[in-house]
This record gives C-alpha cells, structure tokens and sequence, in this order.
C-alpha cells in the first residue's frame, strides 16, 4: 500500500448517533481524490455504540486505522495522538459533526499550496455569509471574546482559532504537537501558537460552516494538560 499523502484525523467521544454518516462522507471524499488517503479514527474512551461503529466501518474500508484510549482524556488529547500517528505529507483534522462539510477541505489545500503556508484553518469569521445555521447568540458571543483573548495575550491574527476543520504539513507542524500540553478545550490557539512560536506560517481560509447542537465543546469546562508520562 503506498505512503498515504493526506491523513484526515477525526477524533470521536460518544457520537454513536452521527459517526457512521460522517464516516461514509469522509470515506466517499477520500476515494475521490487522485492522492492516497488515510483515515484514522481516534476514540476517546467512548461509553456508548461508537466502538462497534468504528470497527464495523473499518472491517469495510481497511485504509481507516482506529486509536482508542480509556479513561477520557479530552479533544486535544485525542486529536494530539491523531495527528502524531499521521503518516501522510498533510494532515486534515476534522470534527466528528462535520460541521464544516468535507469537502471544504478543498479550500485549506489550495490555500497551503498557493502559499506555503504550513497550516491552514477553517474559519467561520472571515466571511459570515458562508454560515448556514448560526449558534445560539450566546455561544457565538463567547466564541468571539475567546477569540479577541487569543489574539490580546498570544499575538495570534487568526479570528477563529476554534473551527474544526484544520490542515497540517505533518514535517513542519509536528514539533508543535509533540509540545502541545493542552487536553481539552484550548488545545488549538496552543497549537497554533506553537506552530509560529517554531518558525511556521498559519494562513485563515473563510469556509461554510453549520452549527450541530450536539456539539461536546464547552468553553467553561476545566482545562486539562498533558503530563510527561503521557507525551511518548
């Protein structure tokens, strides 16, 4: 099997209910394209169905691989081990809703490739036009002052760090992960902070975006890190 030239990461807690939709899309663009695809699946010591979900899929499409850890850890956790298992050139890290549909992802590679960017980020803020369904006003408000934070104490430019829909040259942007101490919400500003702070370039890309009510992100939710013990 040849070297896989796009990872897409999606990193899975409890999400019984949409996983296999998400799944068939993600498996339906990756066939699609005239590069080889790796999908790895990372579950976060999920309680309900996703599992059998995750390994029923992977019995039919071989080229998924499925990481799993117990007890839960956390998005940034997850997504950190997604994204350091990546085998290909680039890695696309999308979230389990699809909030940004898949095919955007055609956006975040034409943009690193008429930049040169080493990431490039979905974001919901440069165009709001391209937002289908908003979230609630106070959800949205919240969005926005964590993103003016961000910008104030990390000189970040980007406006939406938190759109789940991102992609990585793996040879430049895997230090920063390997870095990353951040488990749960507010893994992505760190990481991007990190990528810049090494010498990279990130670049906003305006993608379509509709909010999913299921969504498991909360901004008030305890911060966790990660330990030494667990880095290797």
């Amino acid at each position: 099997m040849p070297a896989p030239y796009l990872s897409i990461v999606i990193p899975a807690y409890n999400e019984a209910l949409r996983i296999g939709a998400t799944l068939e899309k993600v498996r339906q663009y990756a066939e699609t394209r005239s590069y080889p695809c790796e999908l790895i699946l990372v579950d976060d010591g999920s309680r309900d169905e996703t599992p059998e979900i995750l390994a029923s899929f992977r019995e039919r499409y071989p080229k998924a691989r499925i990481l799993r850890h117990e007890p839960n850890r956390g998005k940034g956790f997850t997504v950190r081990r997604g994204a350091l298992e990546a085998r290909g050139e680039l890695v696309l890290v999308t979230d389990a809703d699809l909030s940004a549909p898949i095919e955007e992802t055609n956006k975040l590679l034409a943009a690193l490739e008429t930049s040169g960017a080493d990431a490039a980020v979905g974001s919901r803020a440069l165009d709001r036009r391209l937002i289908g369904v908003h979230q609630p006003w106070r959800r949205e408000l919240a969005g926005r002052v964590f993103n003016s934070l961000v910008r104030l104490f990390t000189g970040l430019k980007i406006r939406d760090t938190q759109c789940g829909l991102k992609l990585f040259r793996r040879s430049t942007t895997r230090r920063a992960f390997e870095l990353q101490r951040v488990c749960g919400f507010g893994f992505d500003p760190e990481v991007l902070f990190l990528i810049e702070r090494l010498g990279g370039r990130v670049v906003e890309v305006p993608v379509r975006w509709n909010d999913n009510p299921a969504t498991k992100v909360h901004f008030l939710r305890k911060k966790k890190t990660i330990t030494k013990t667990q880095r290797h």
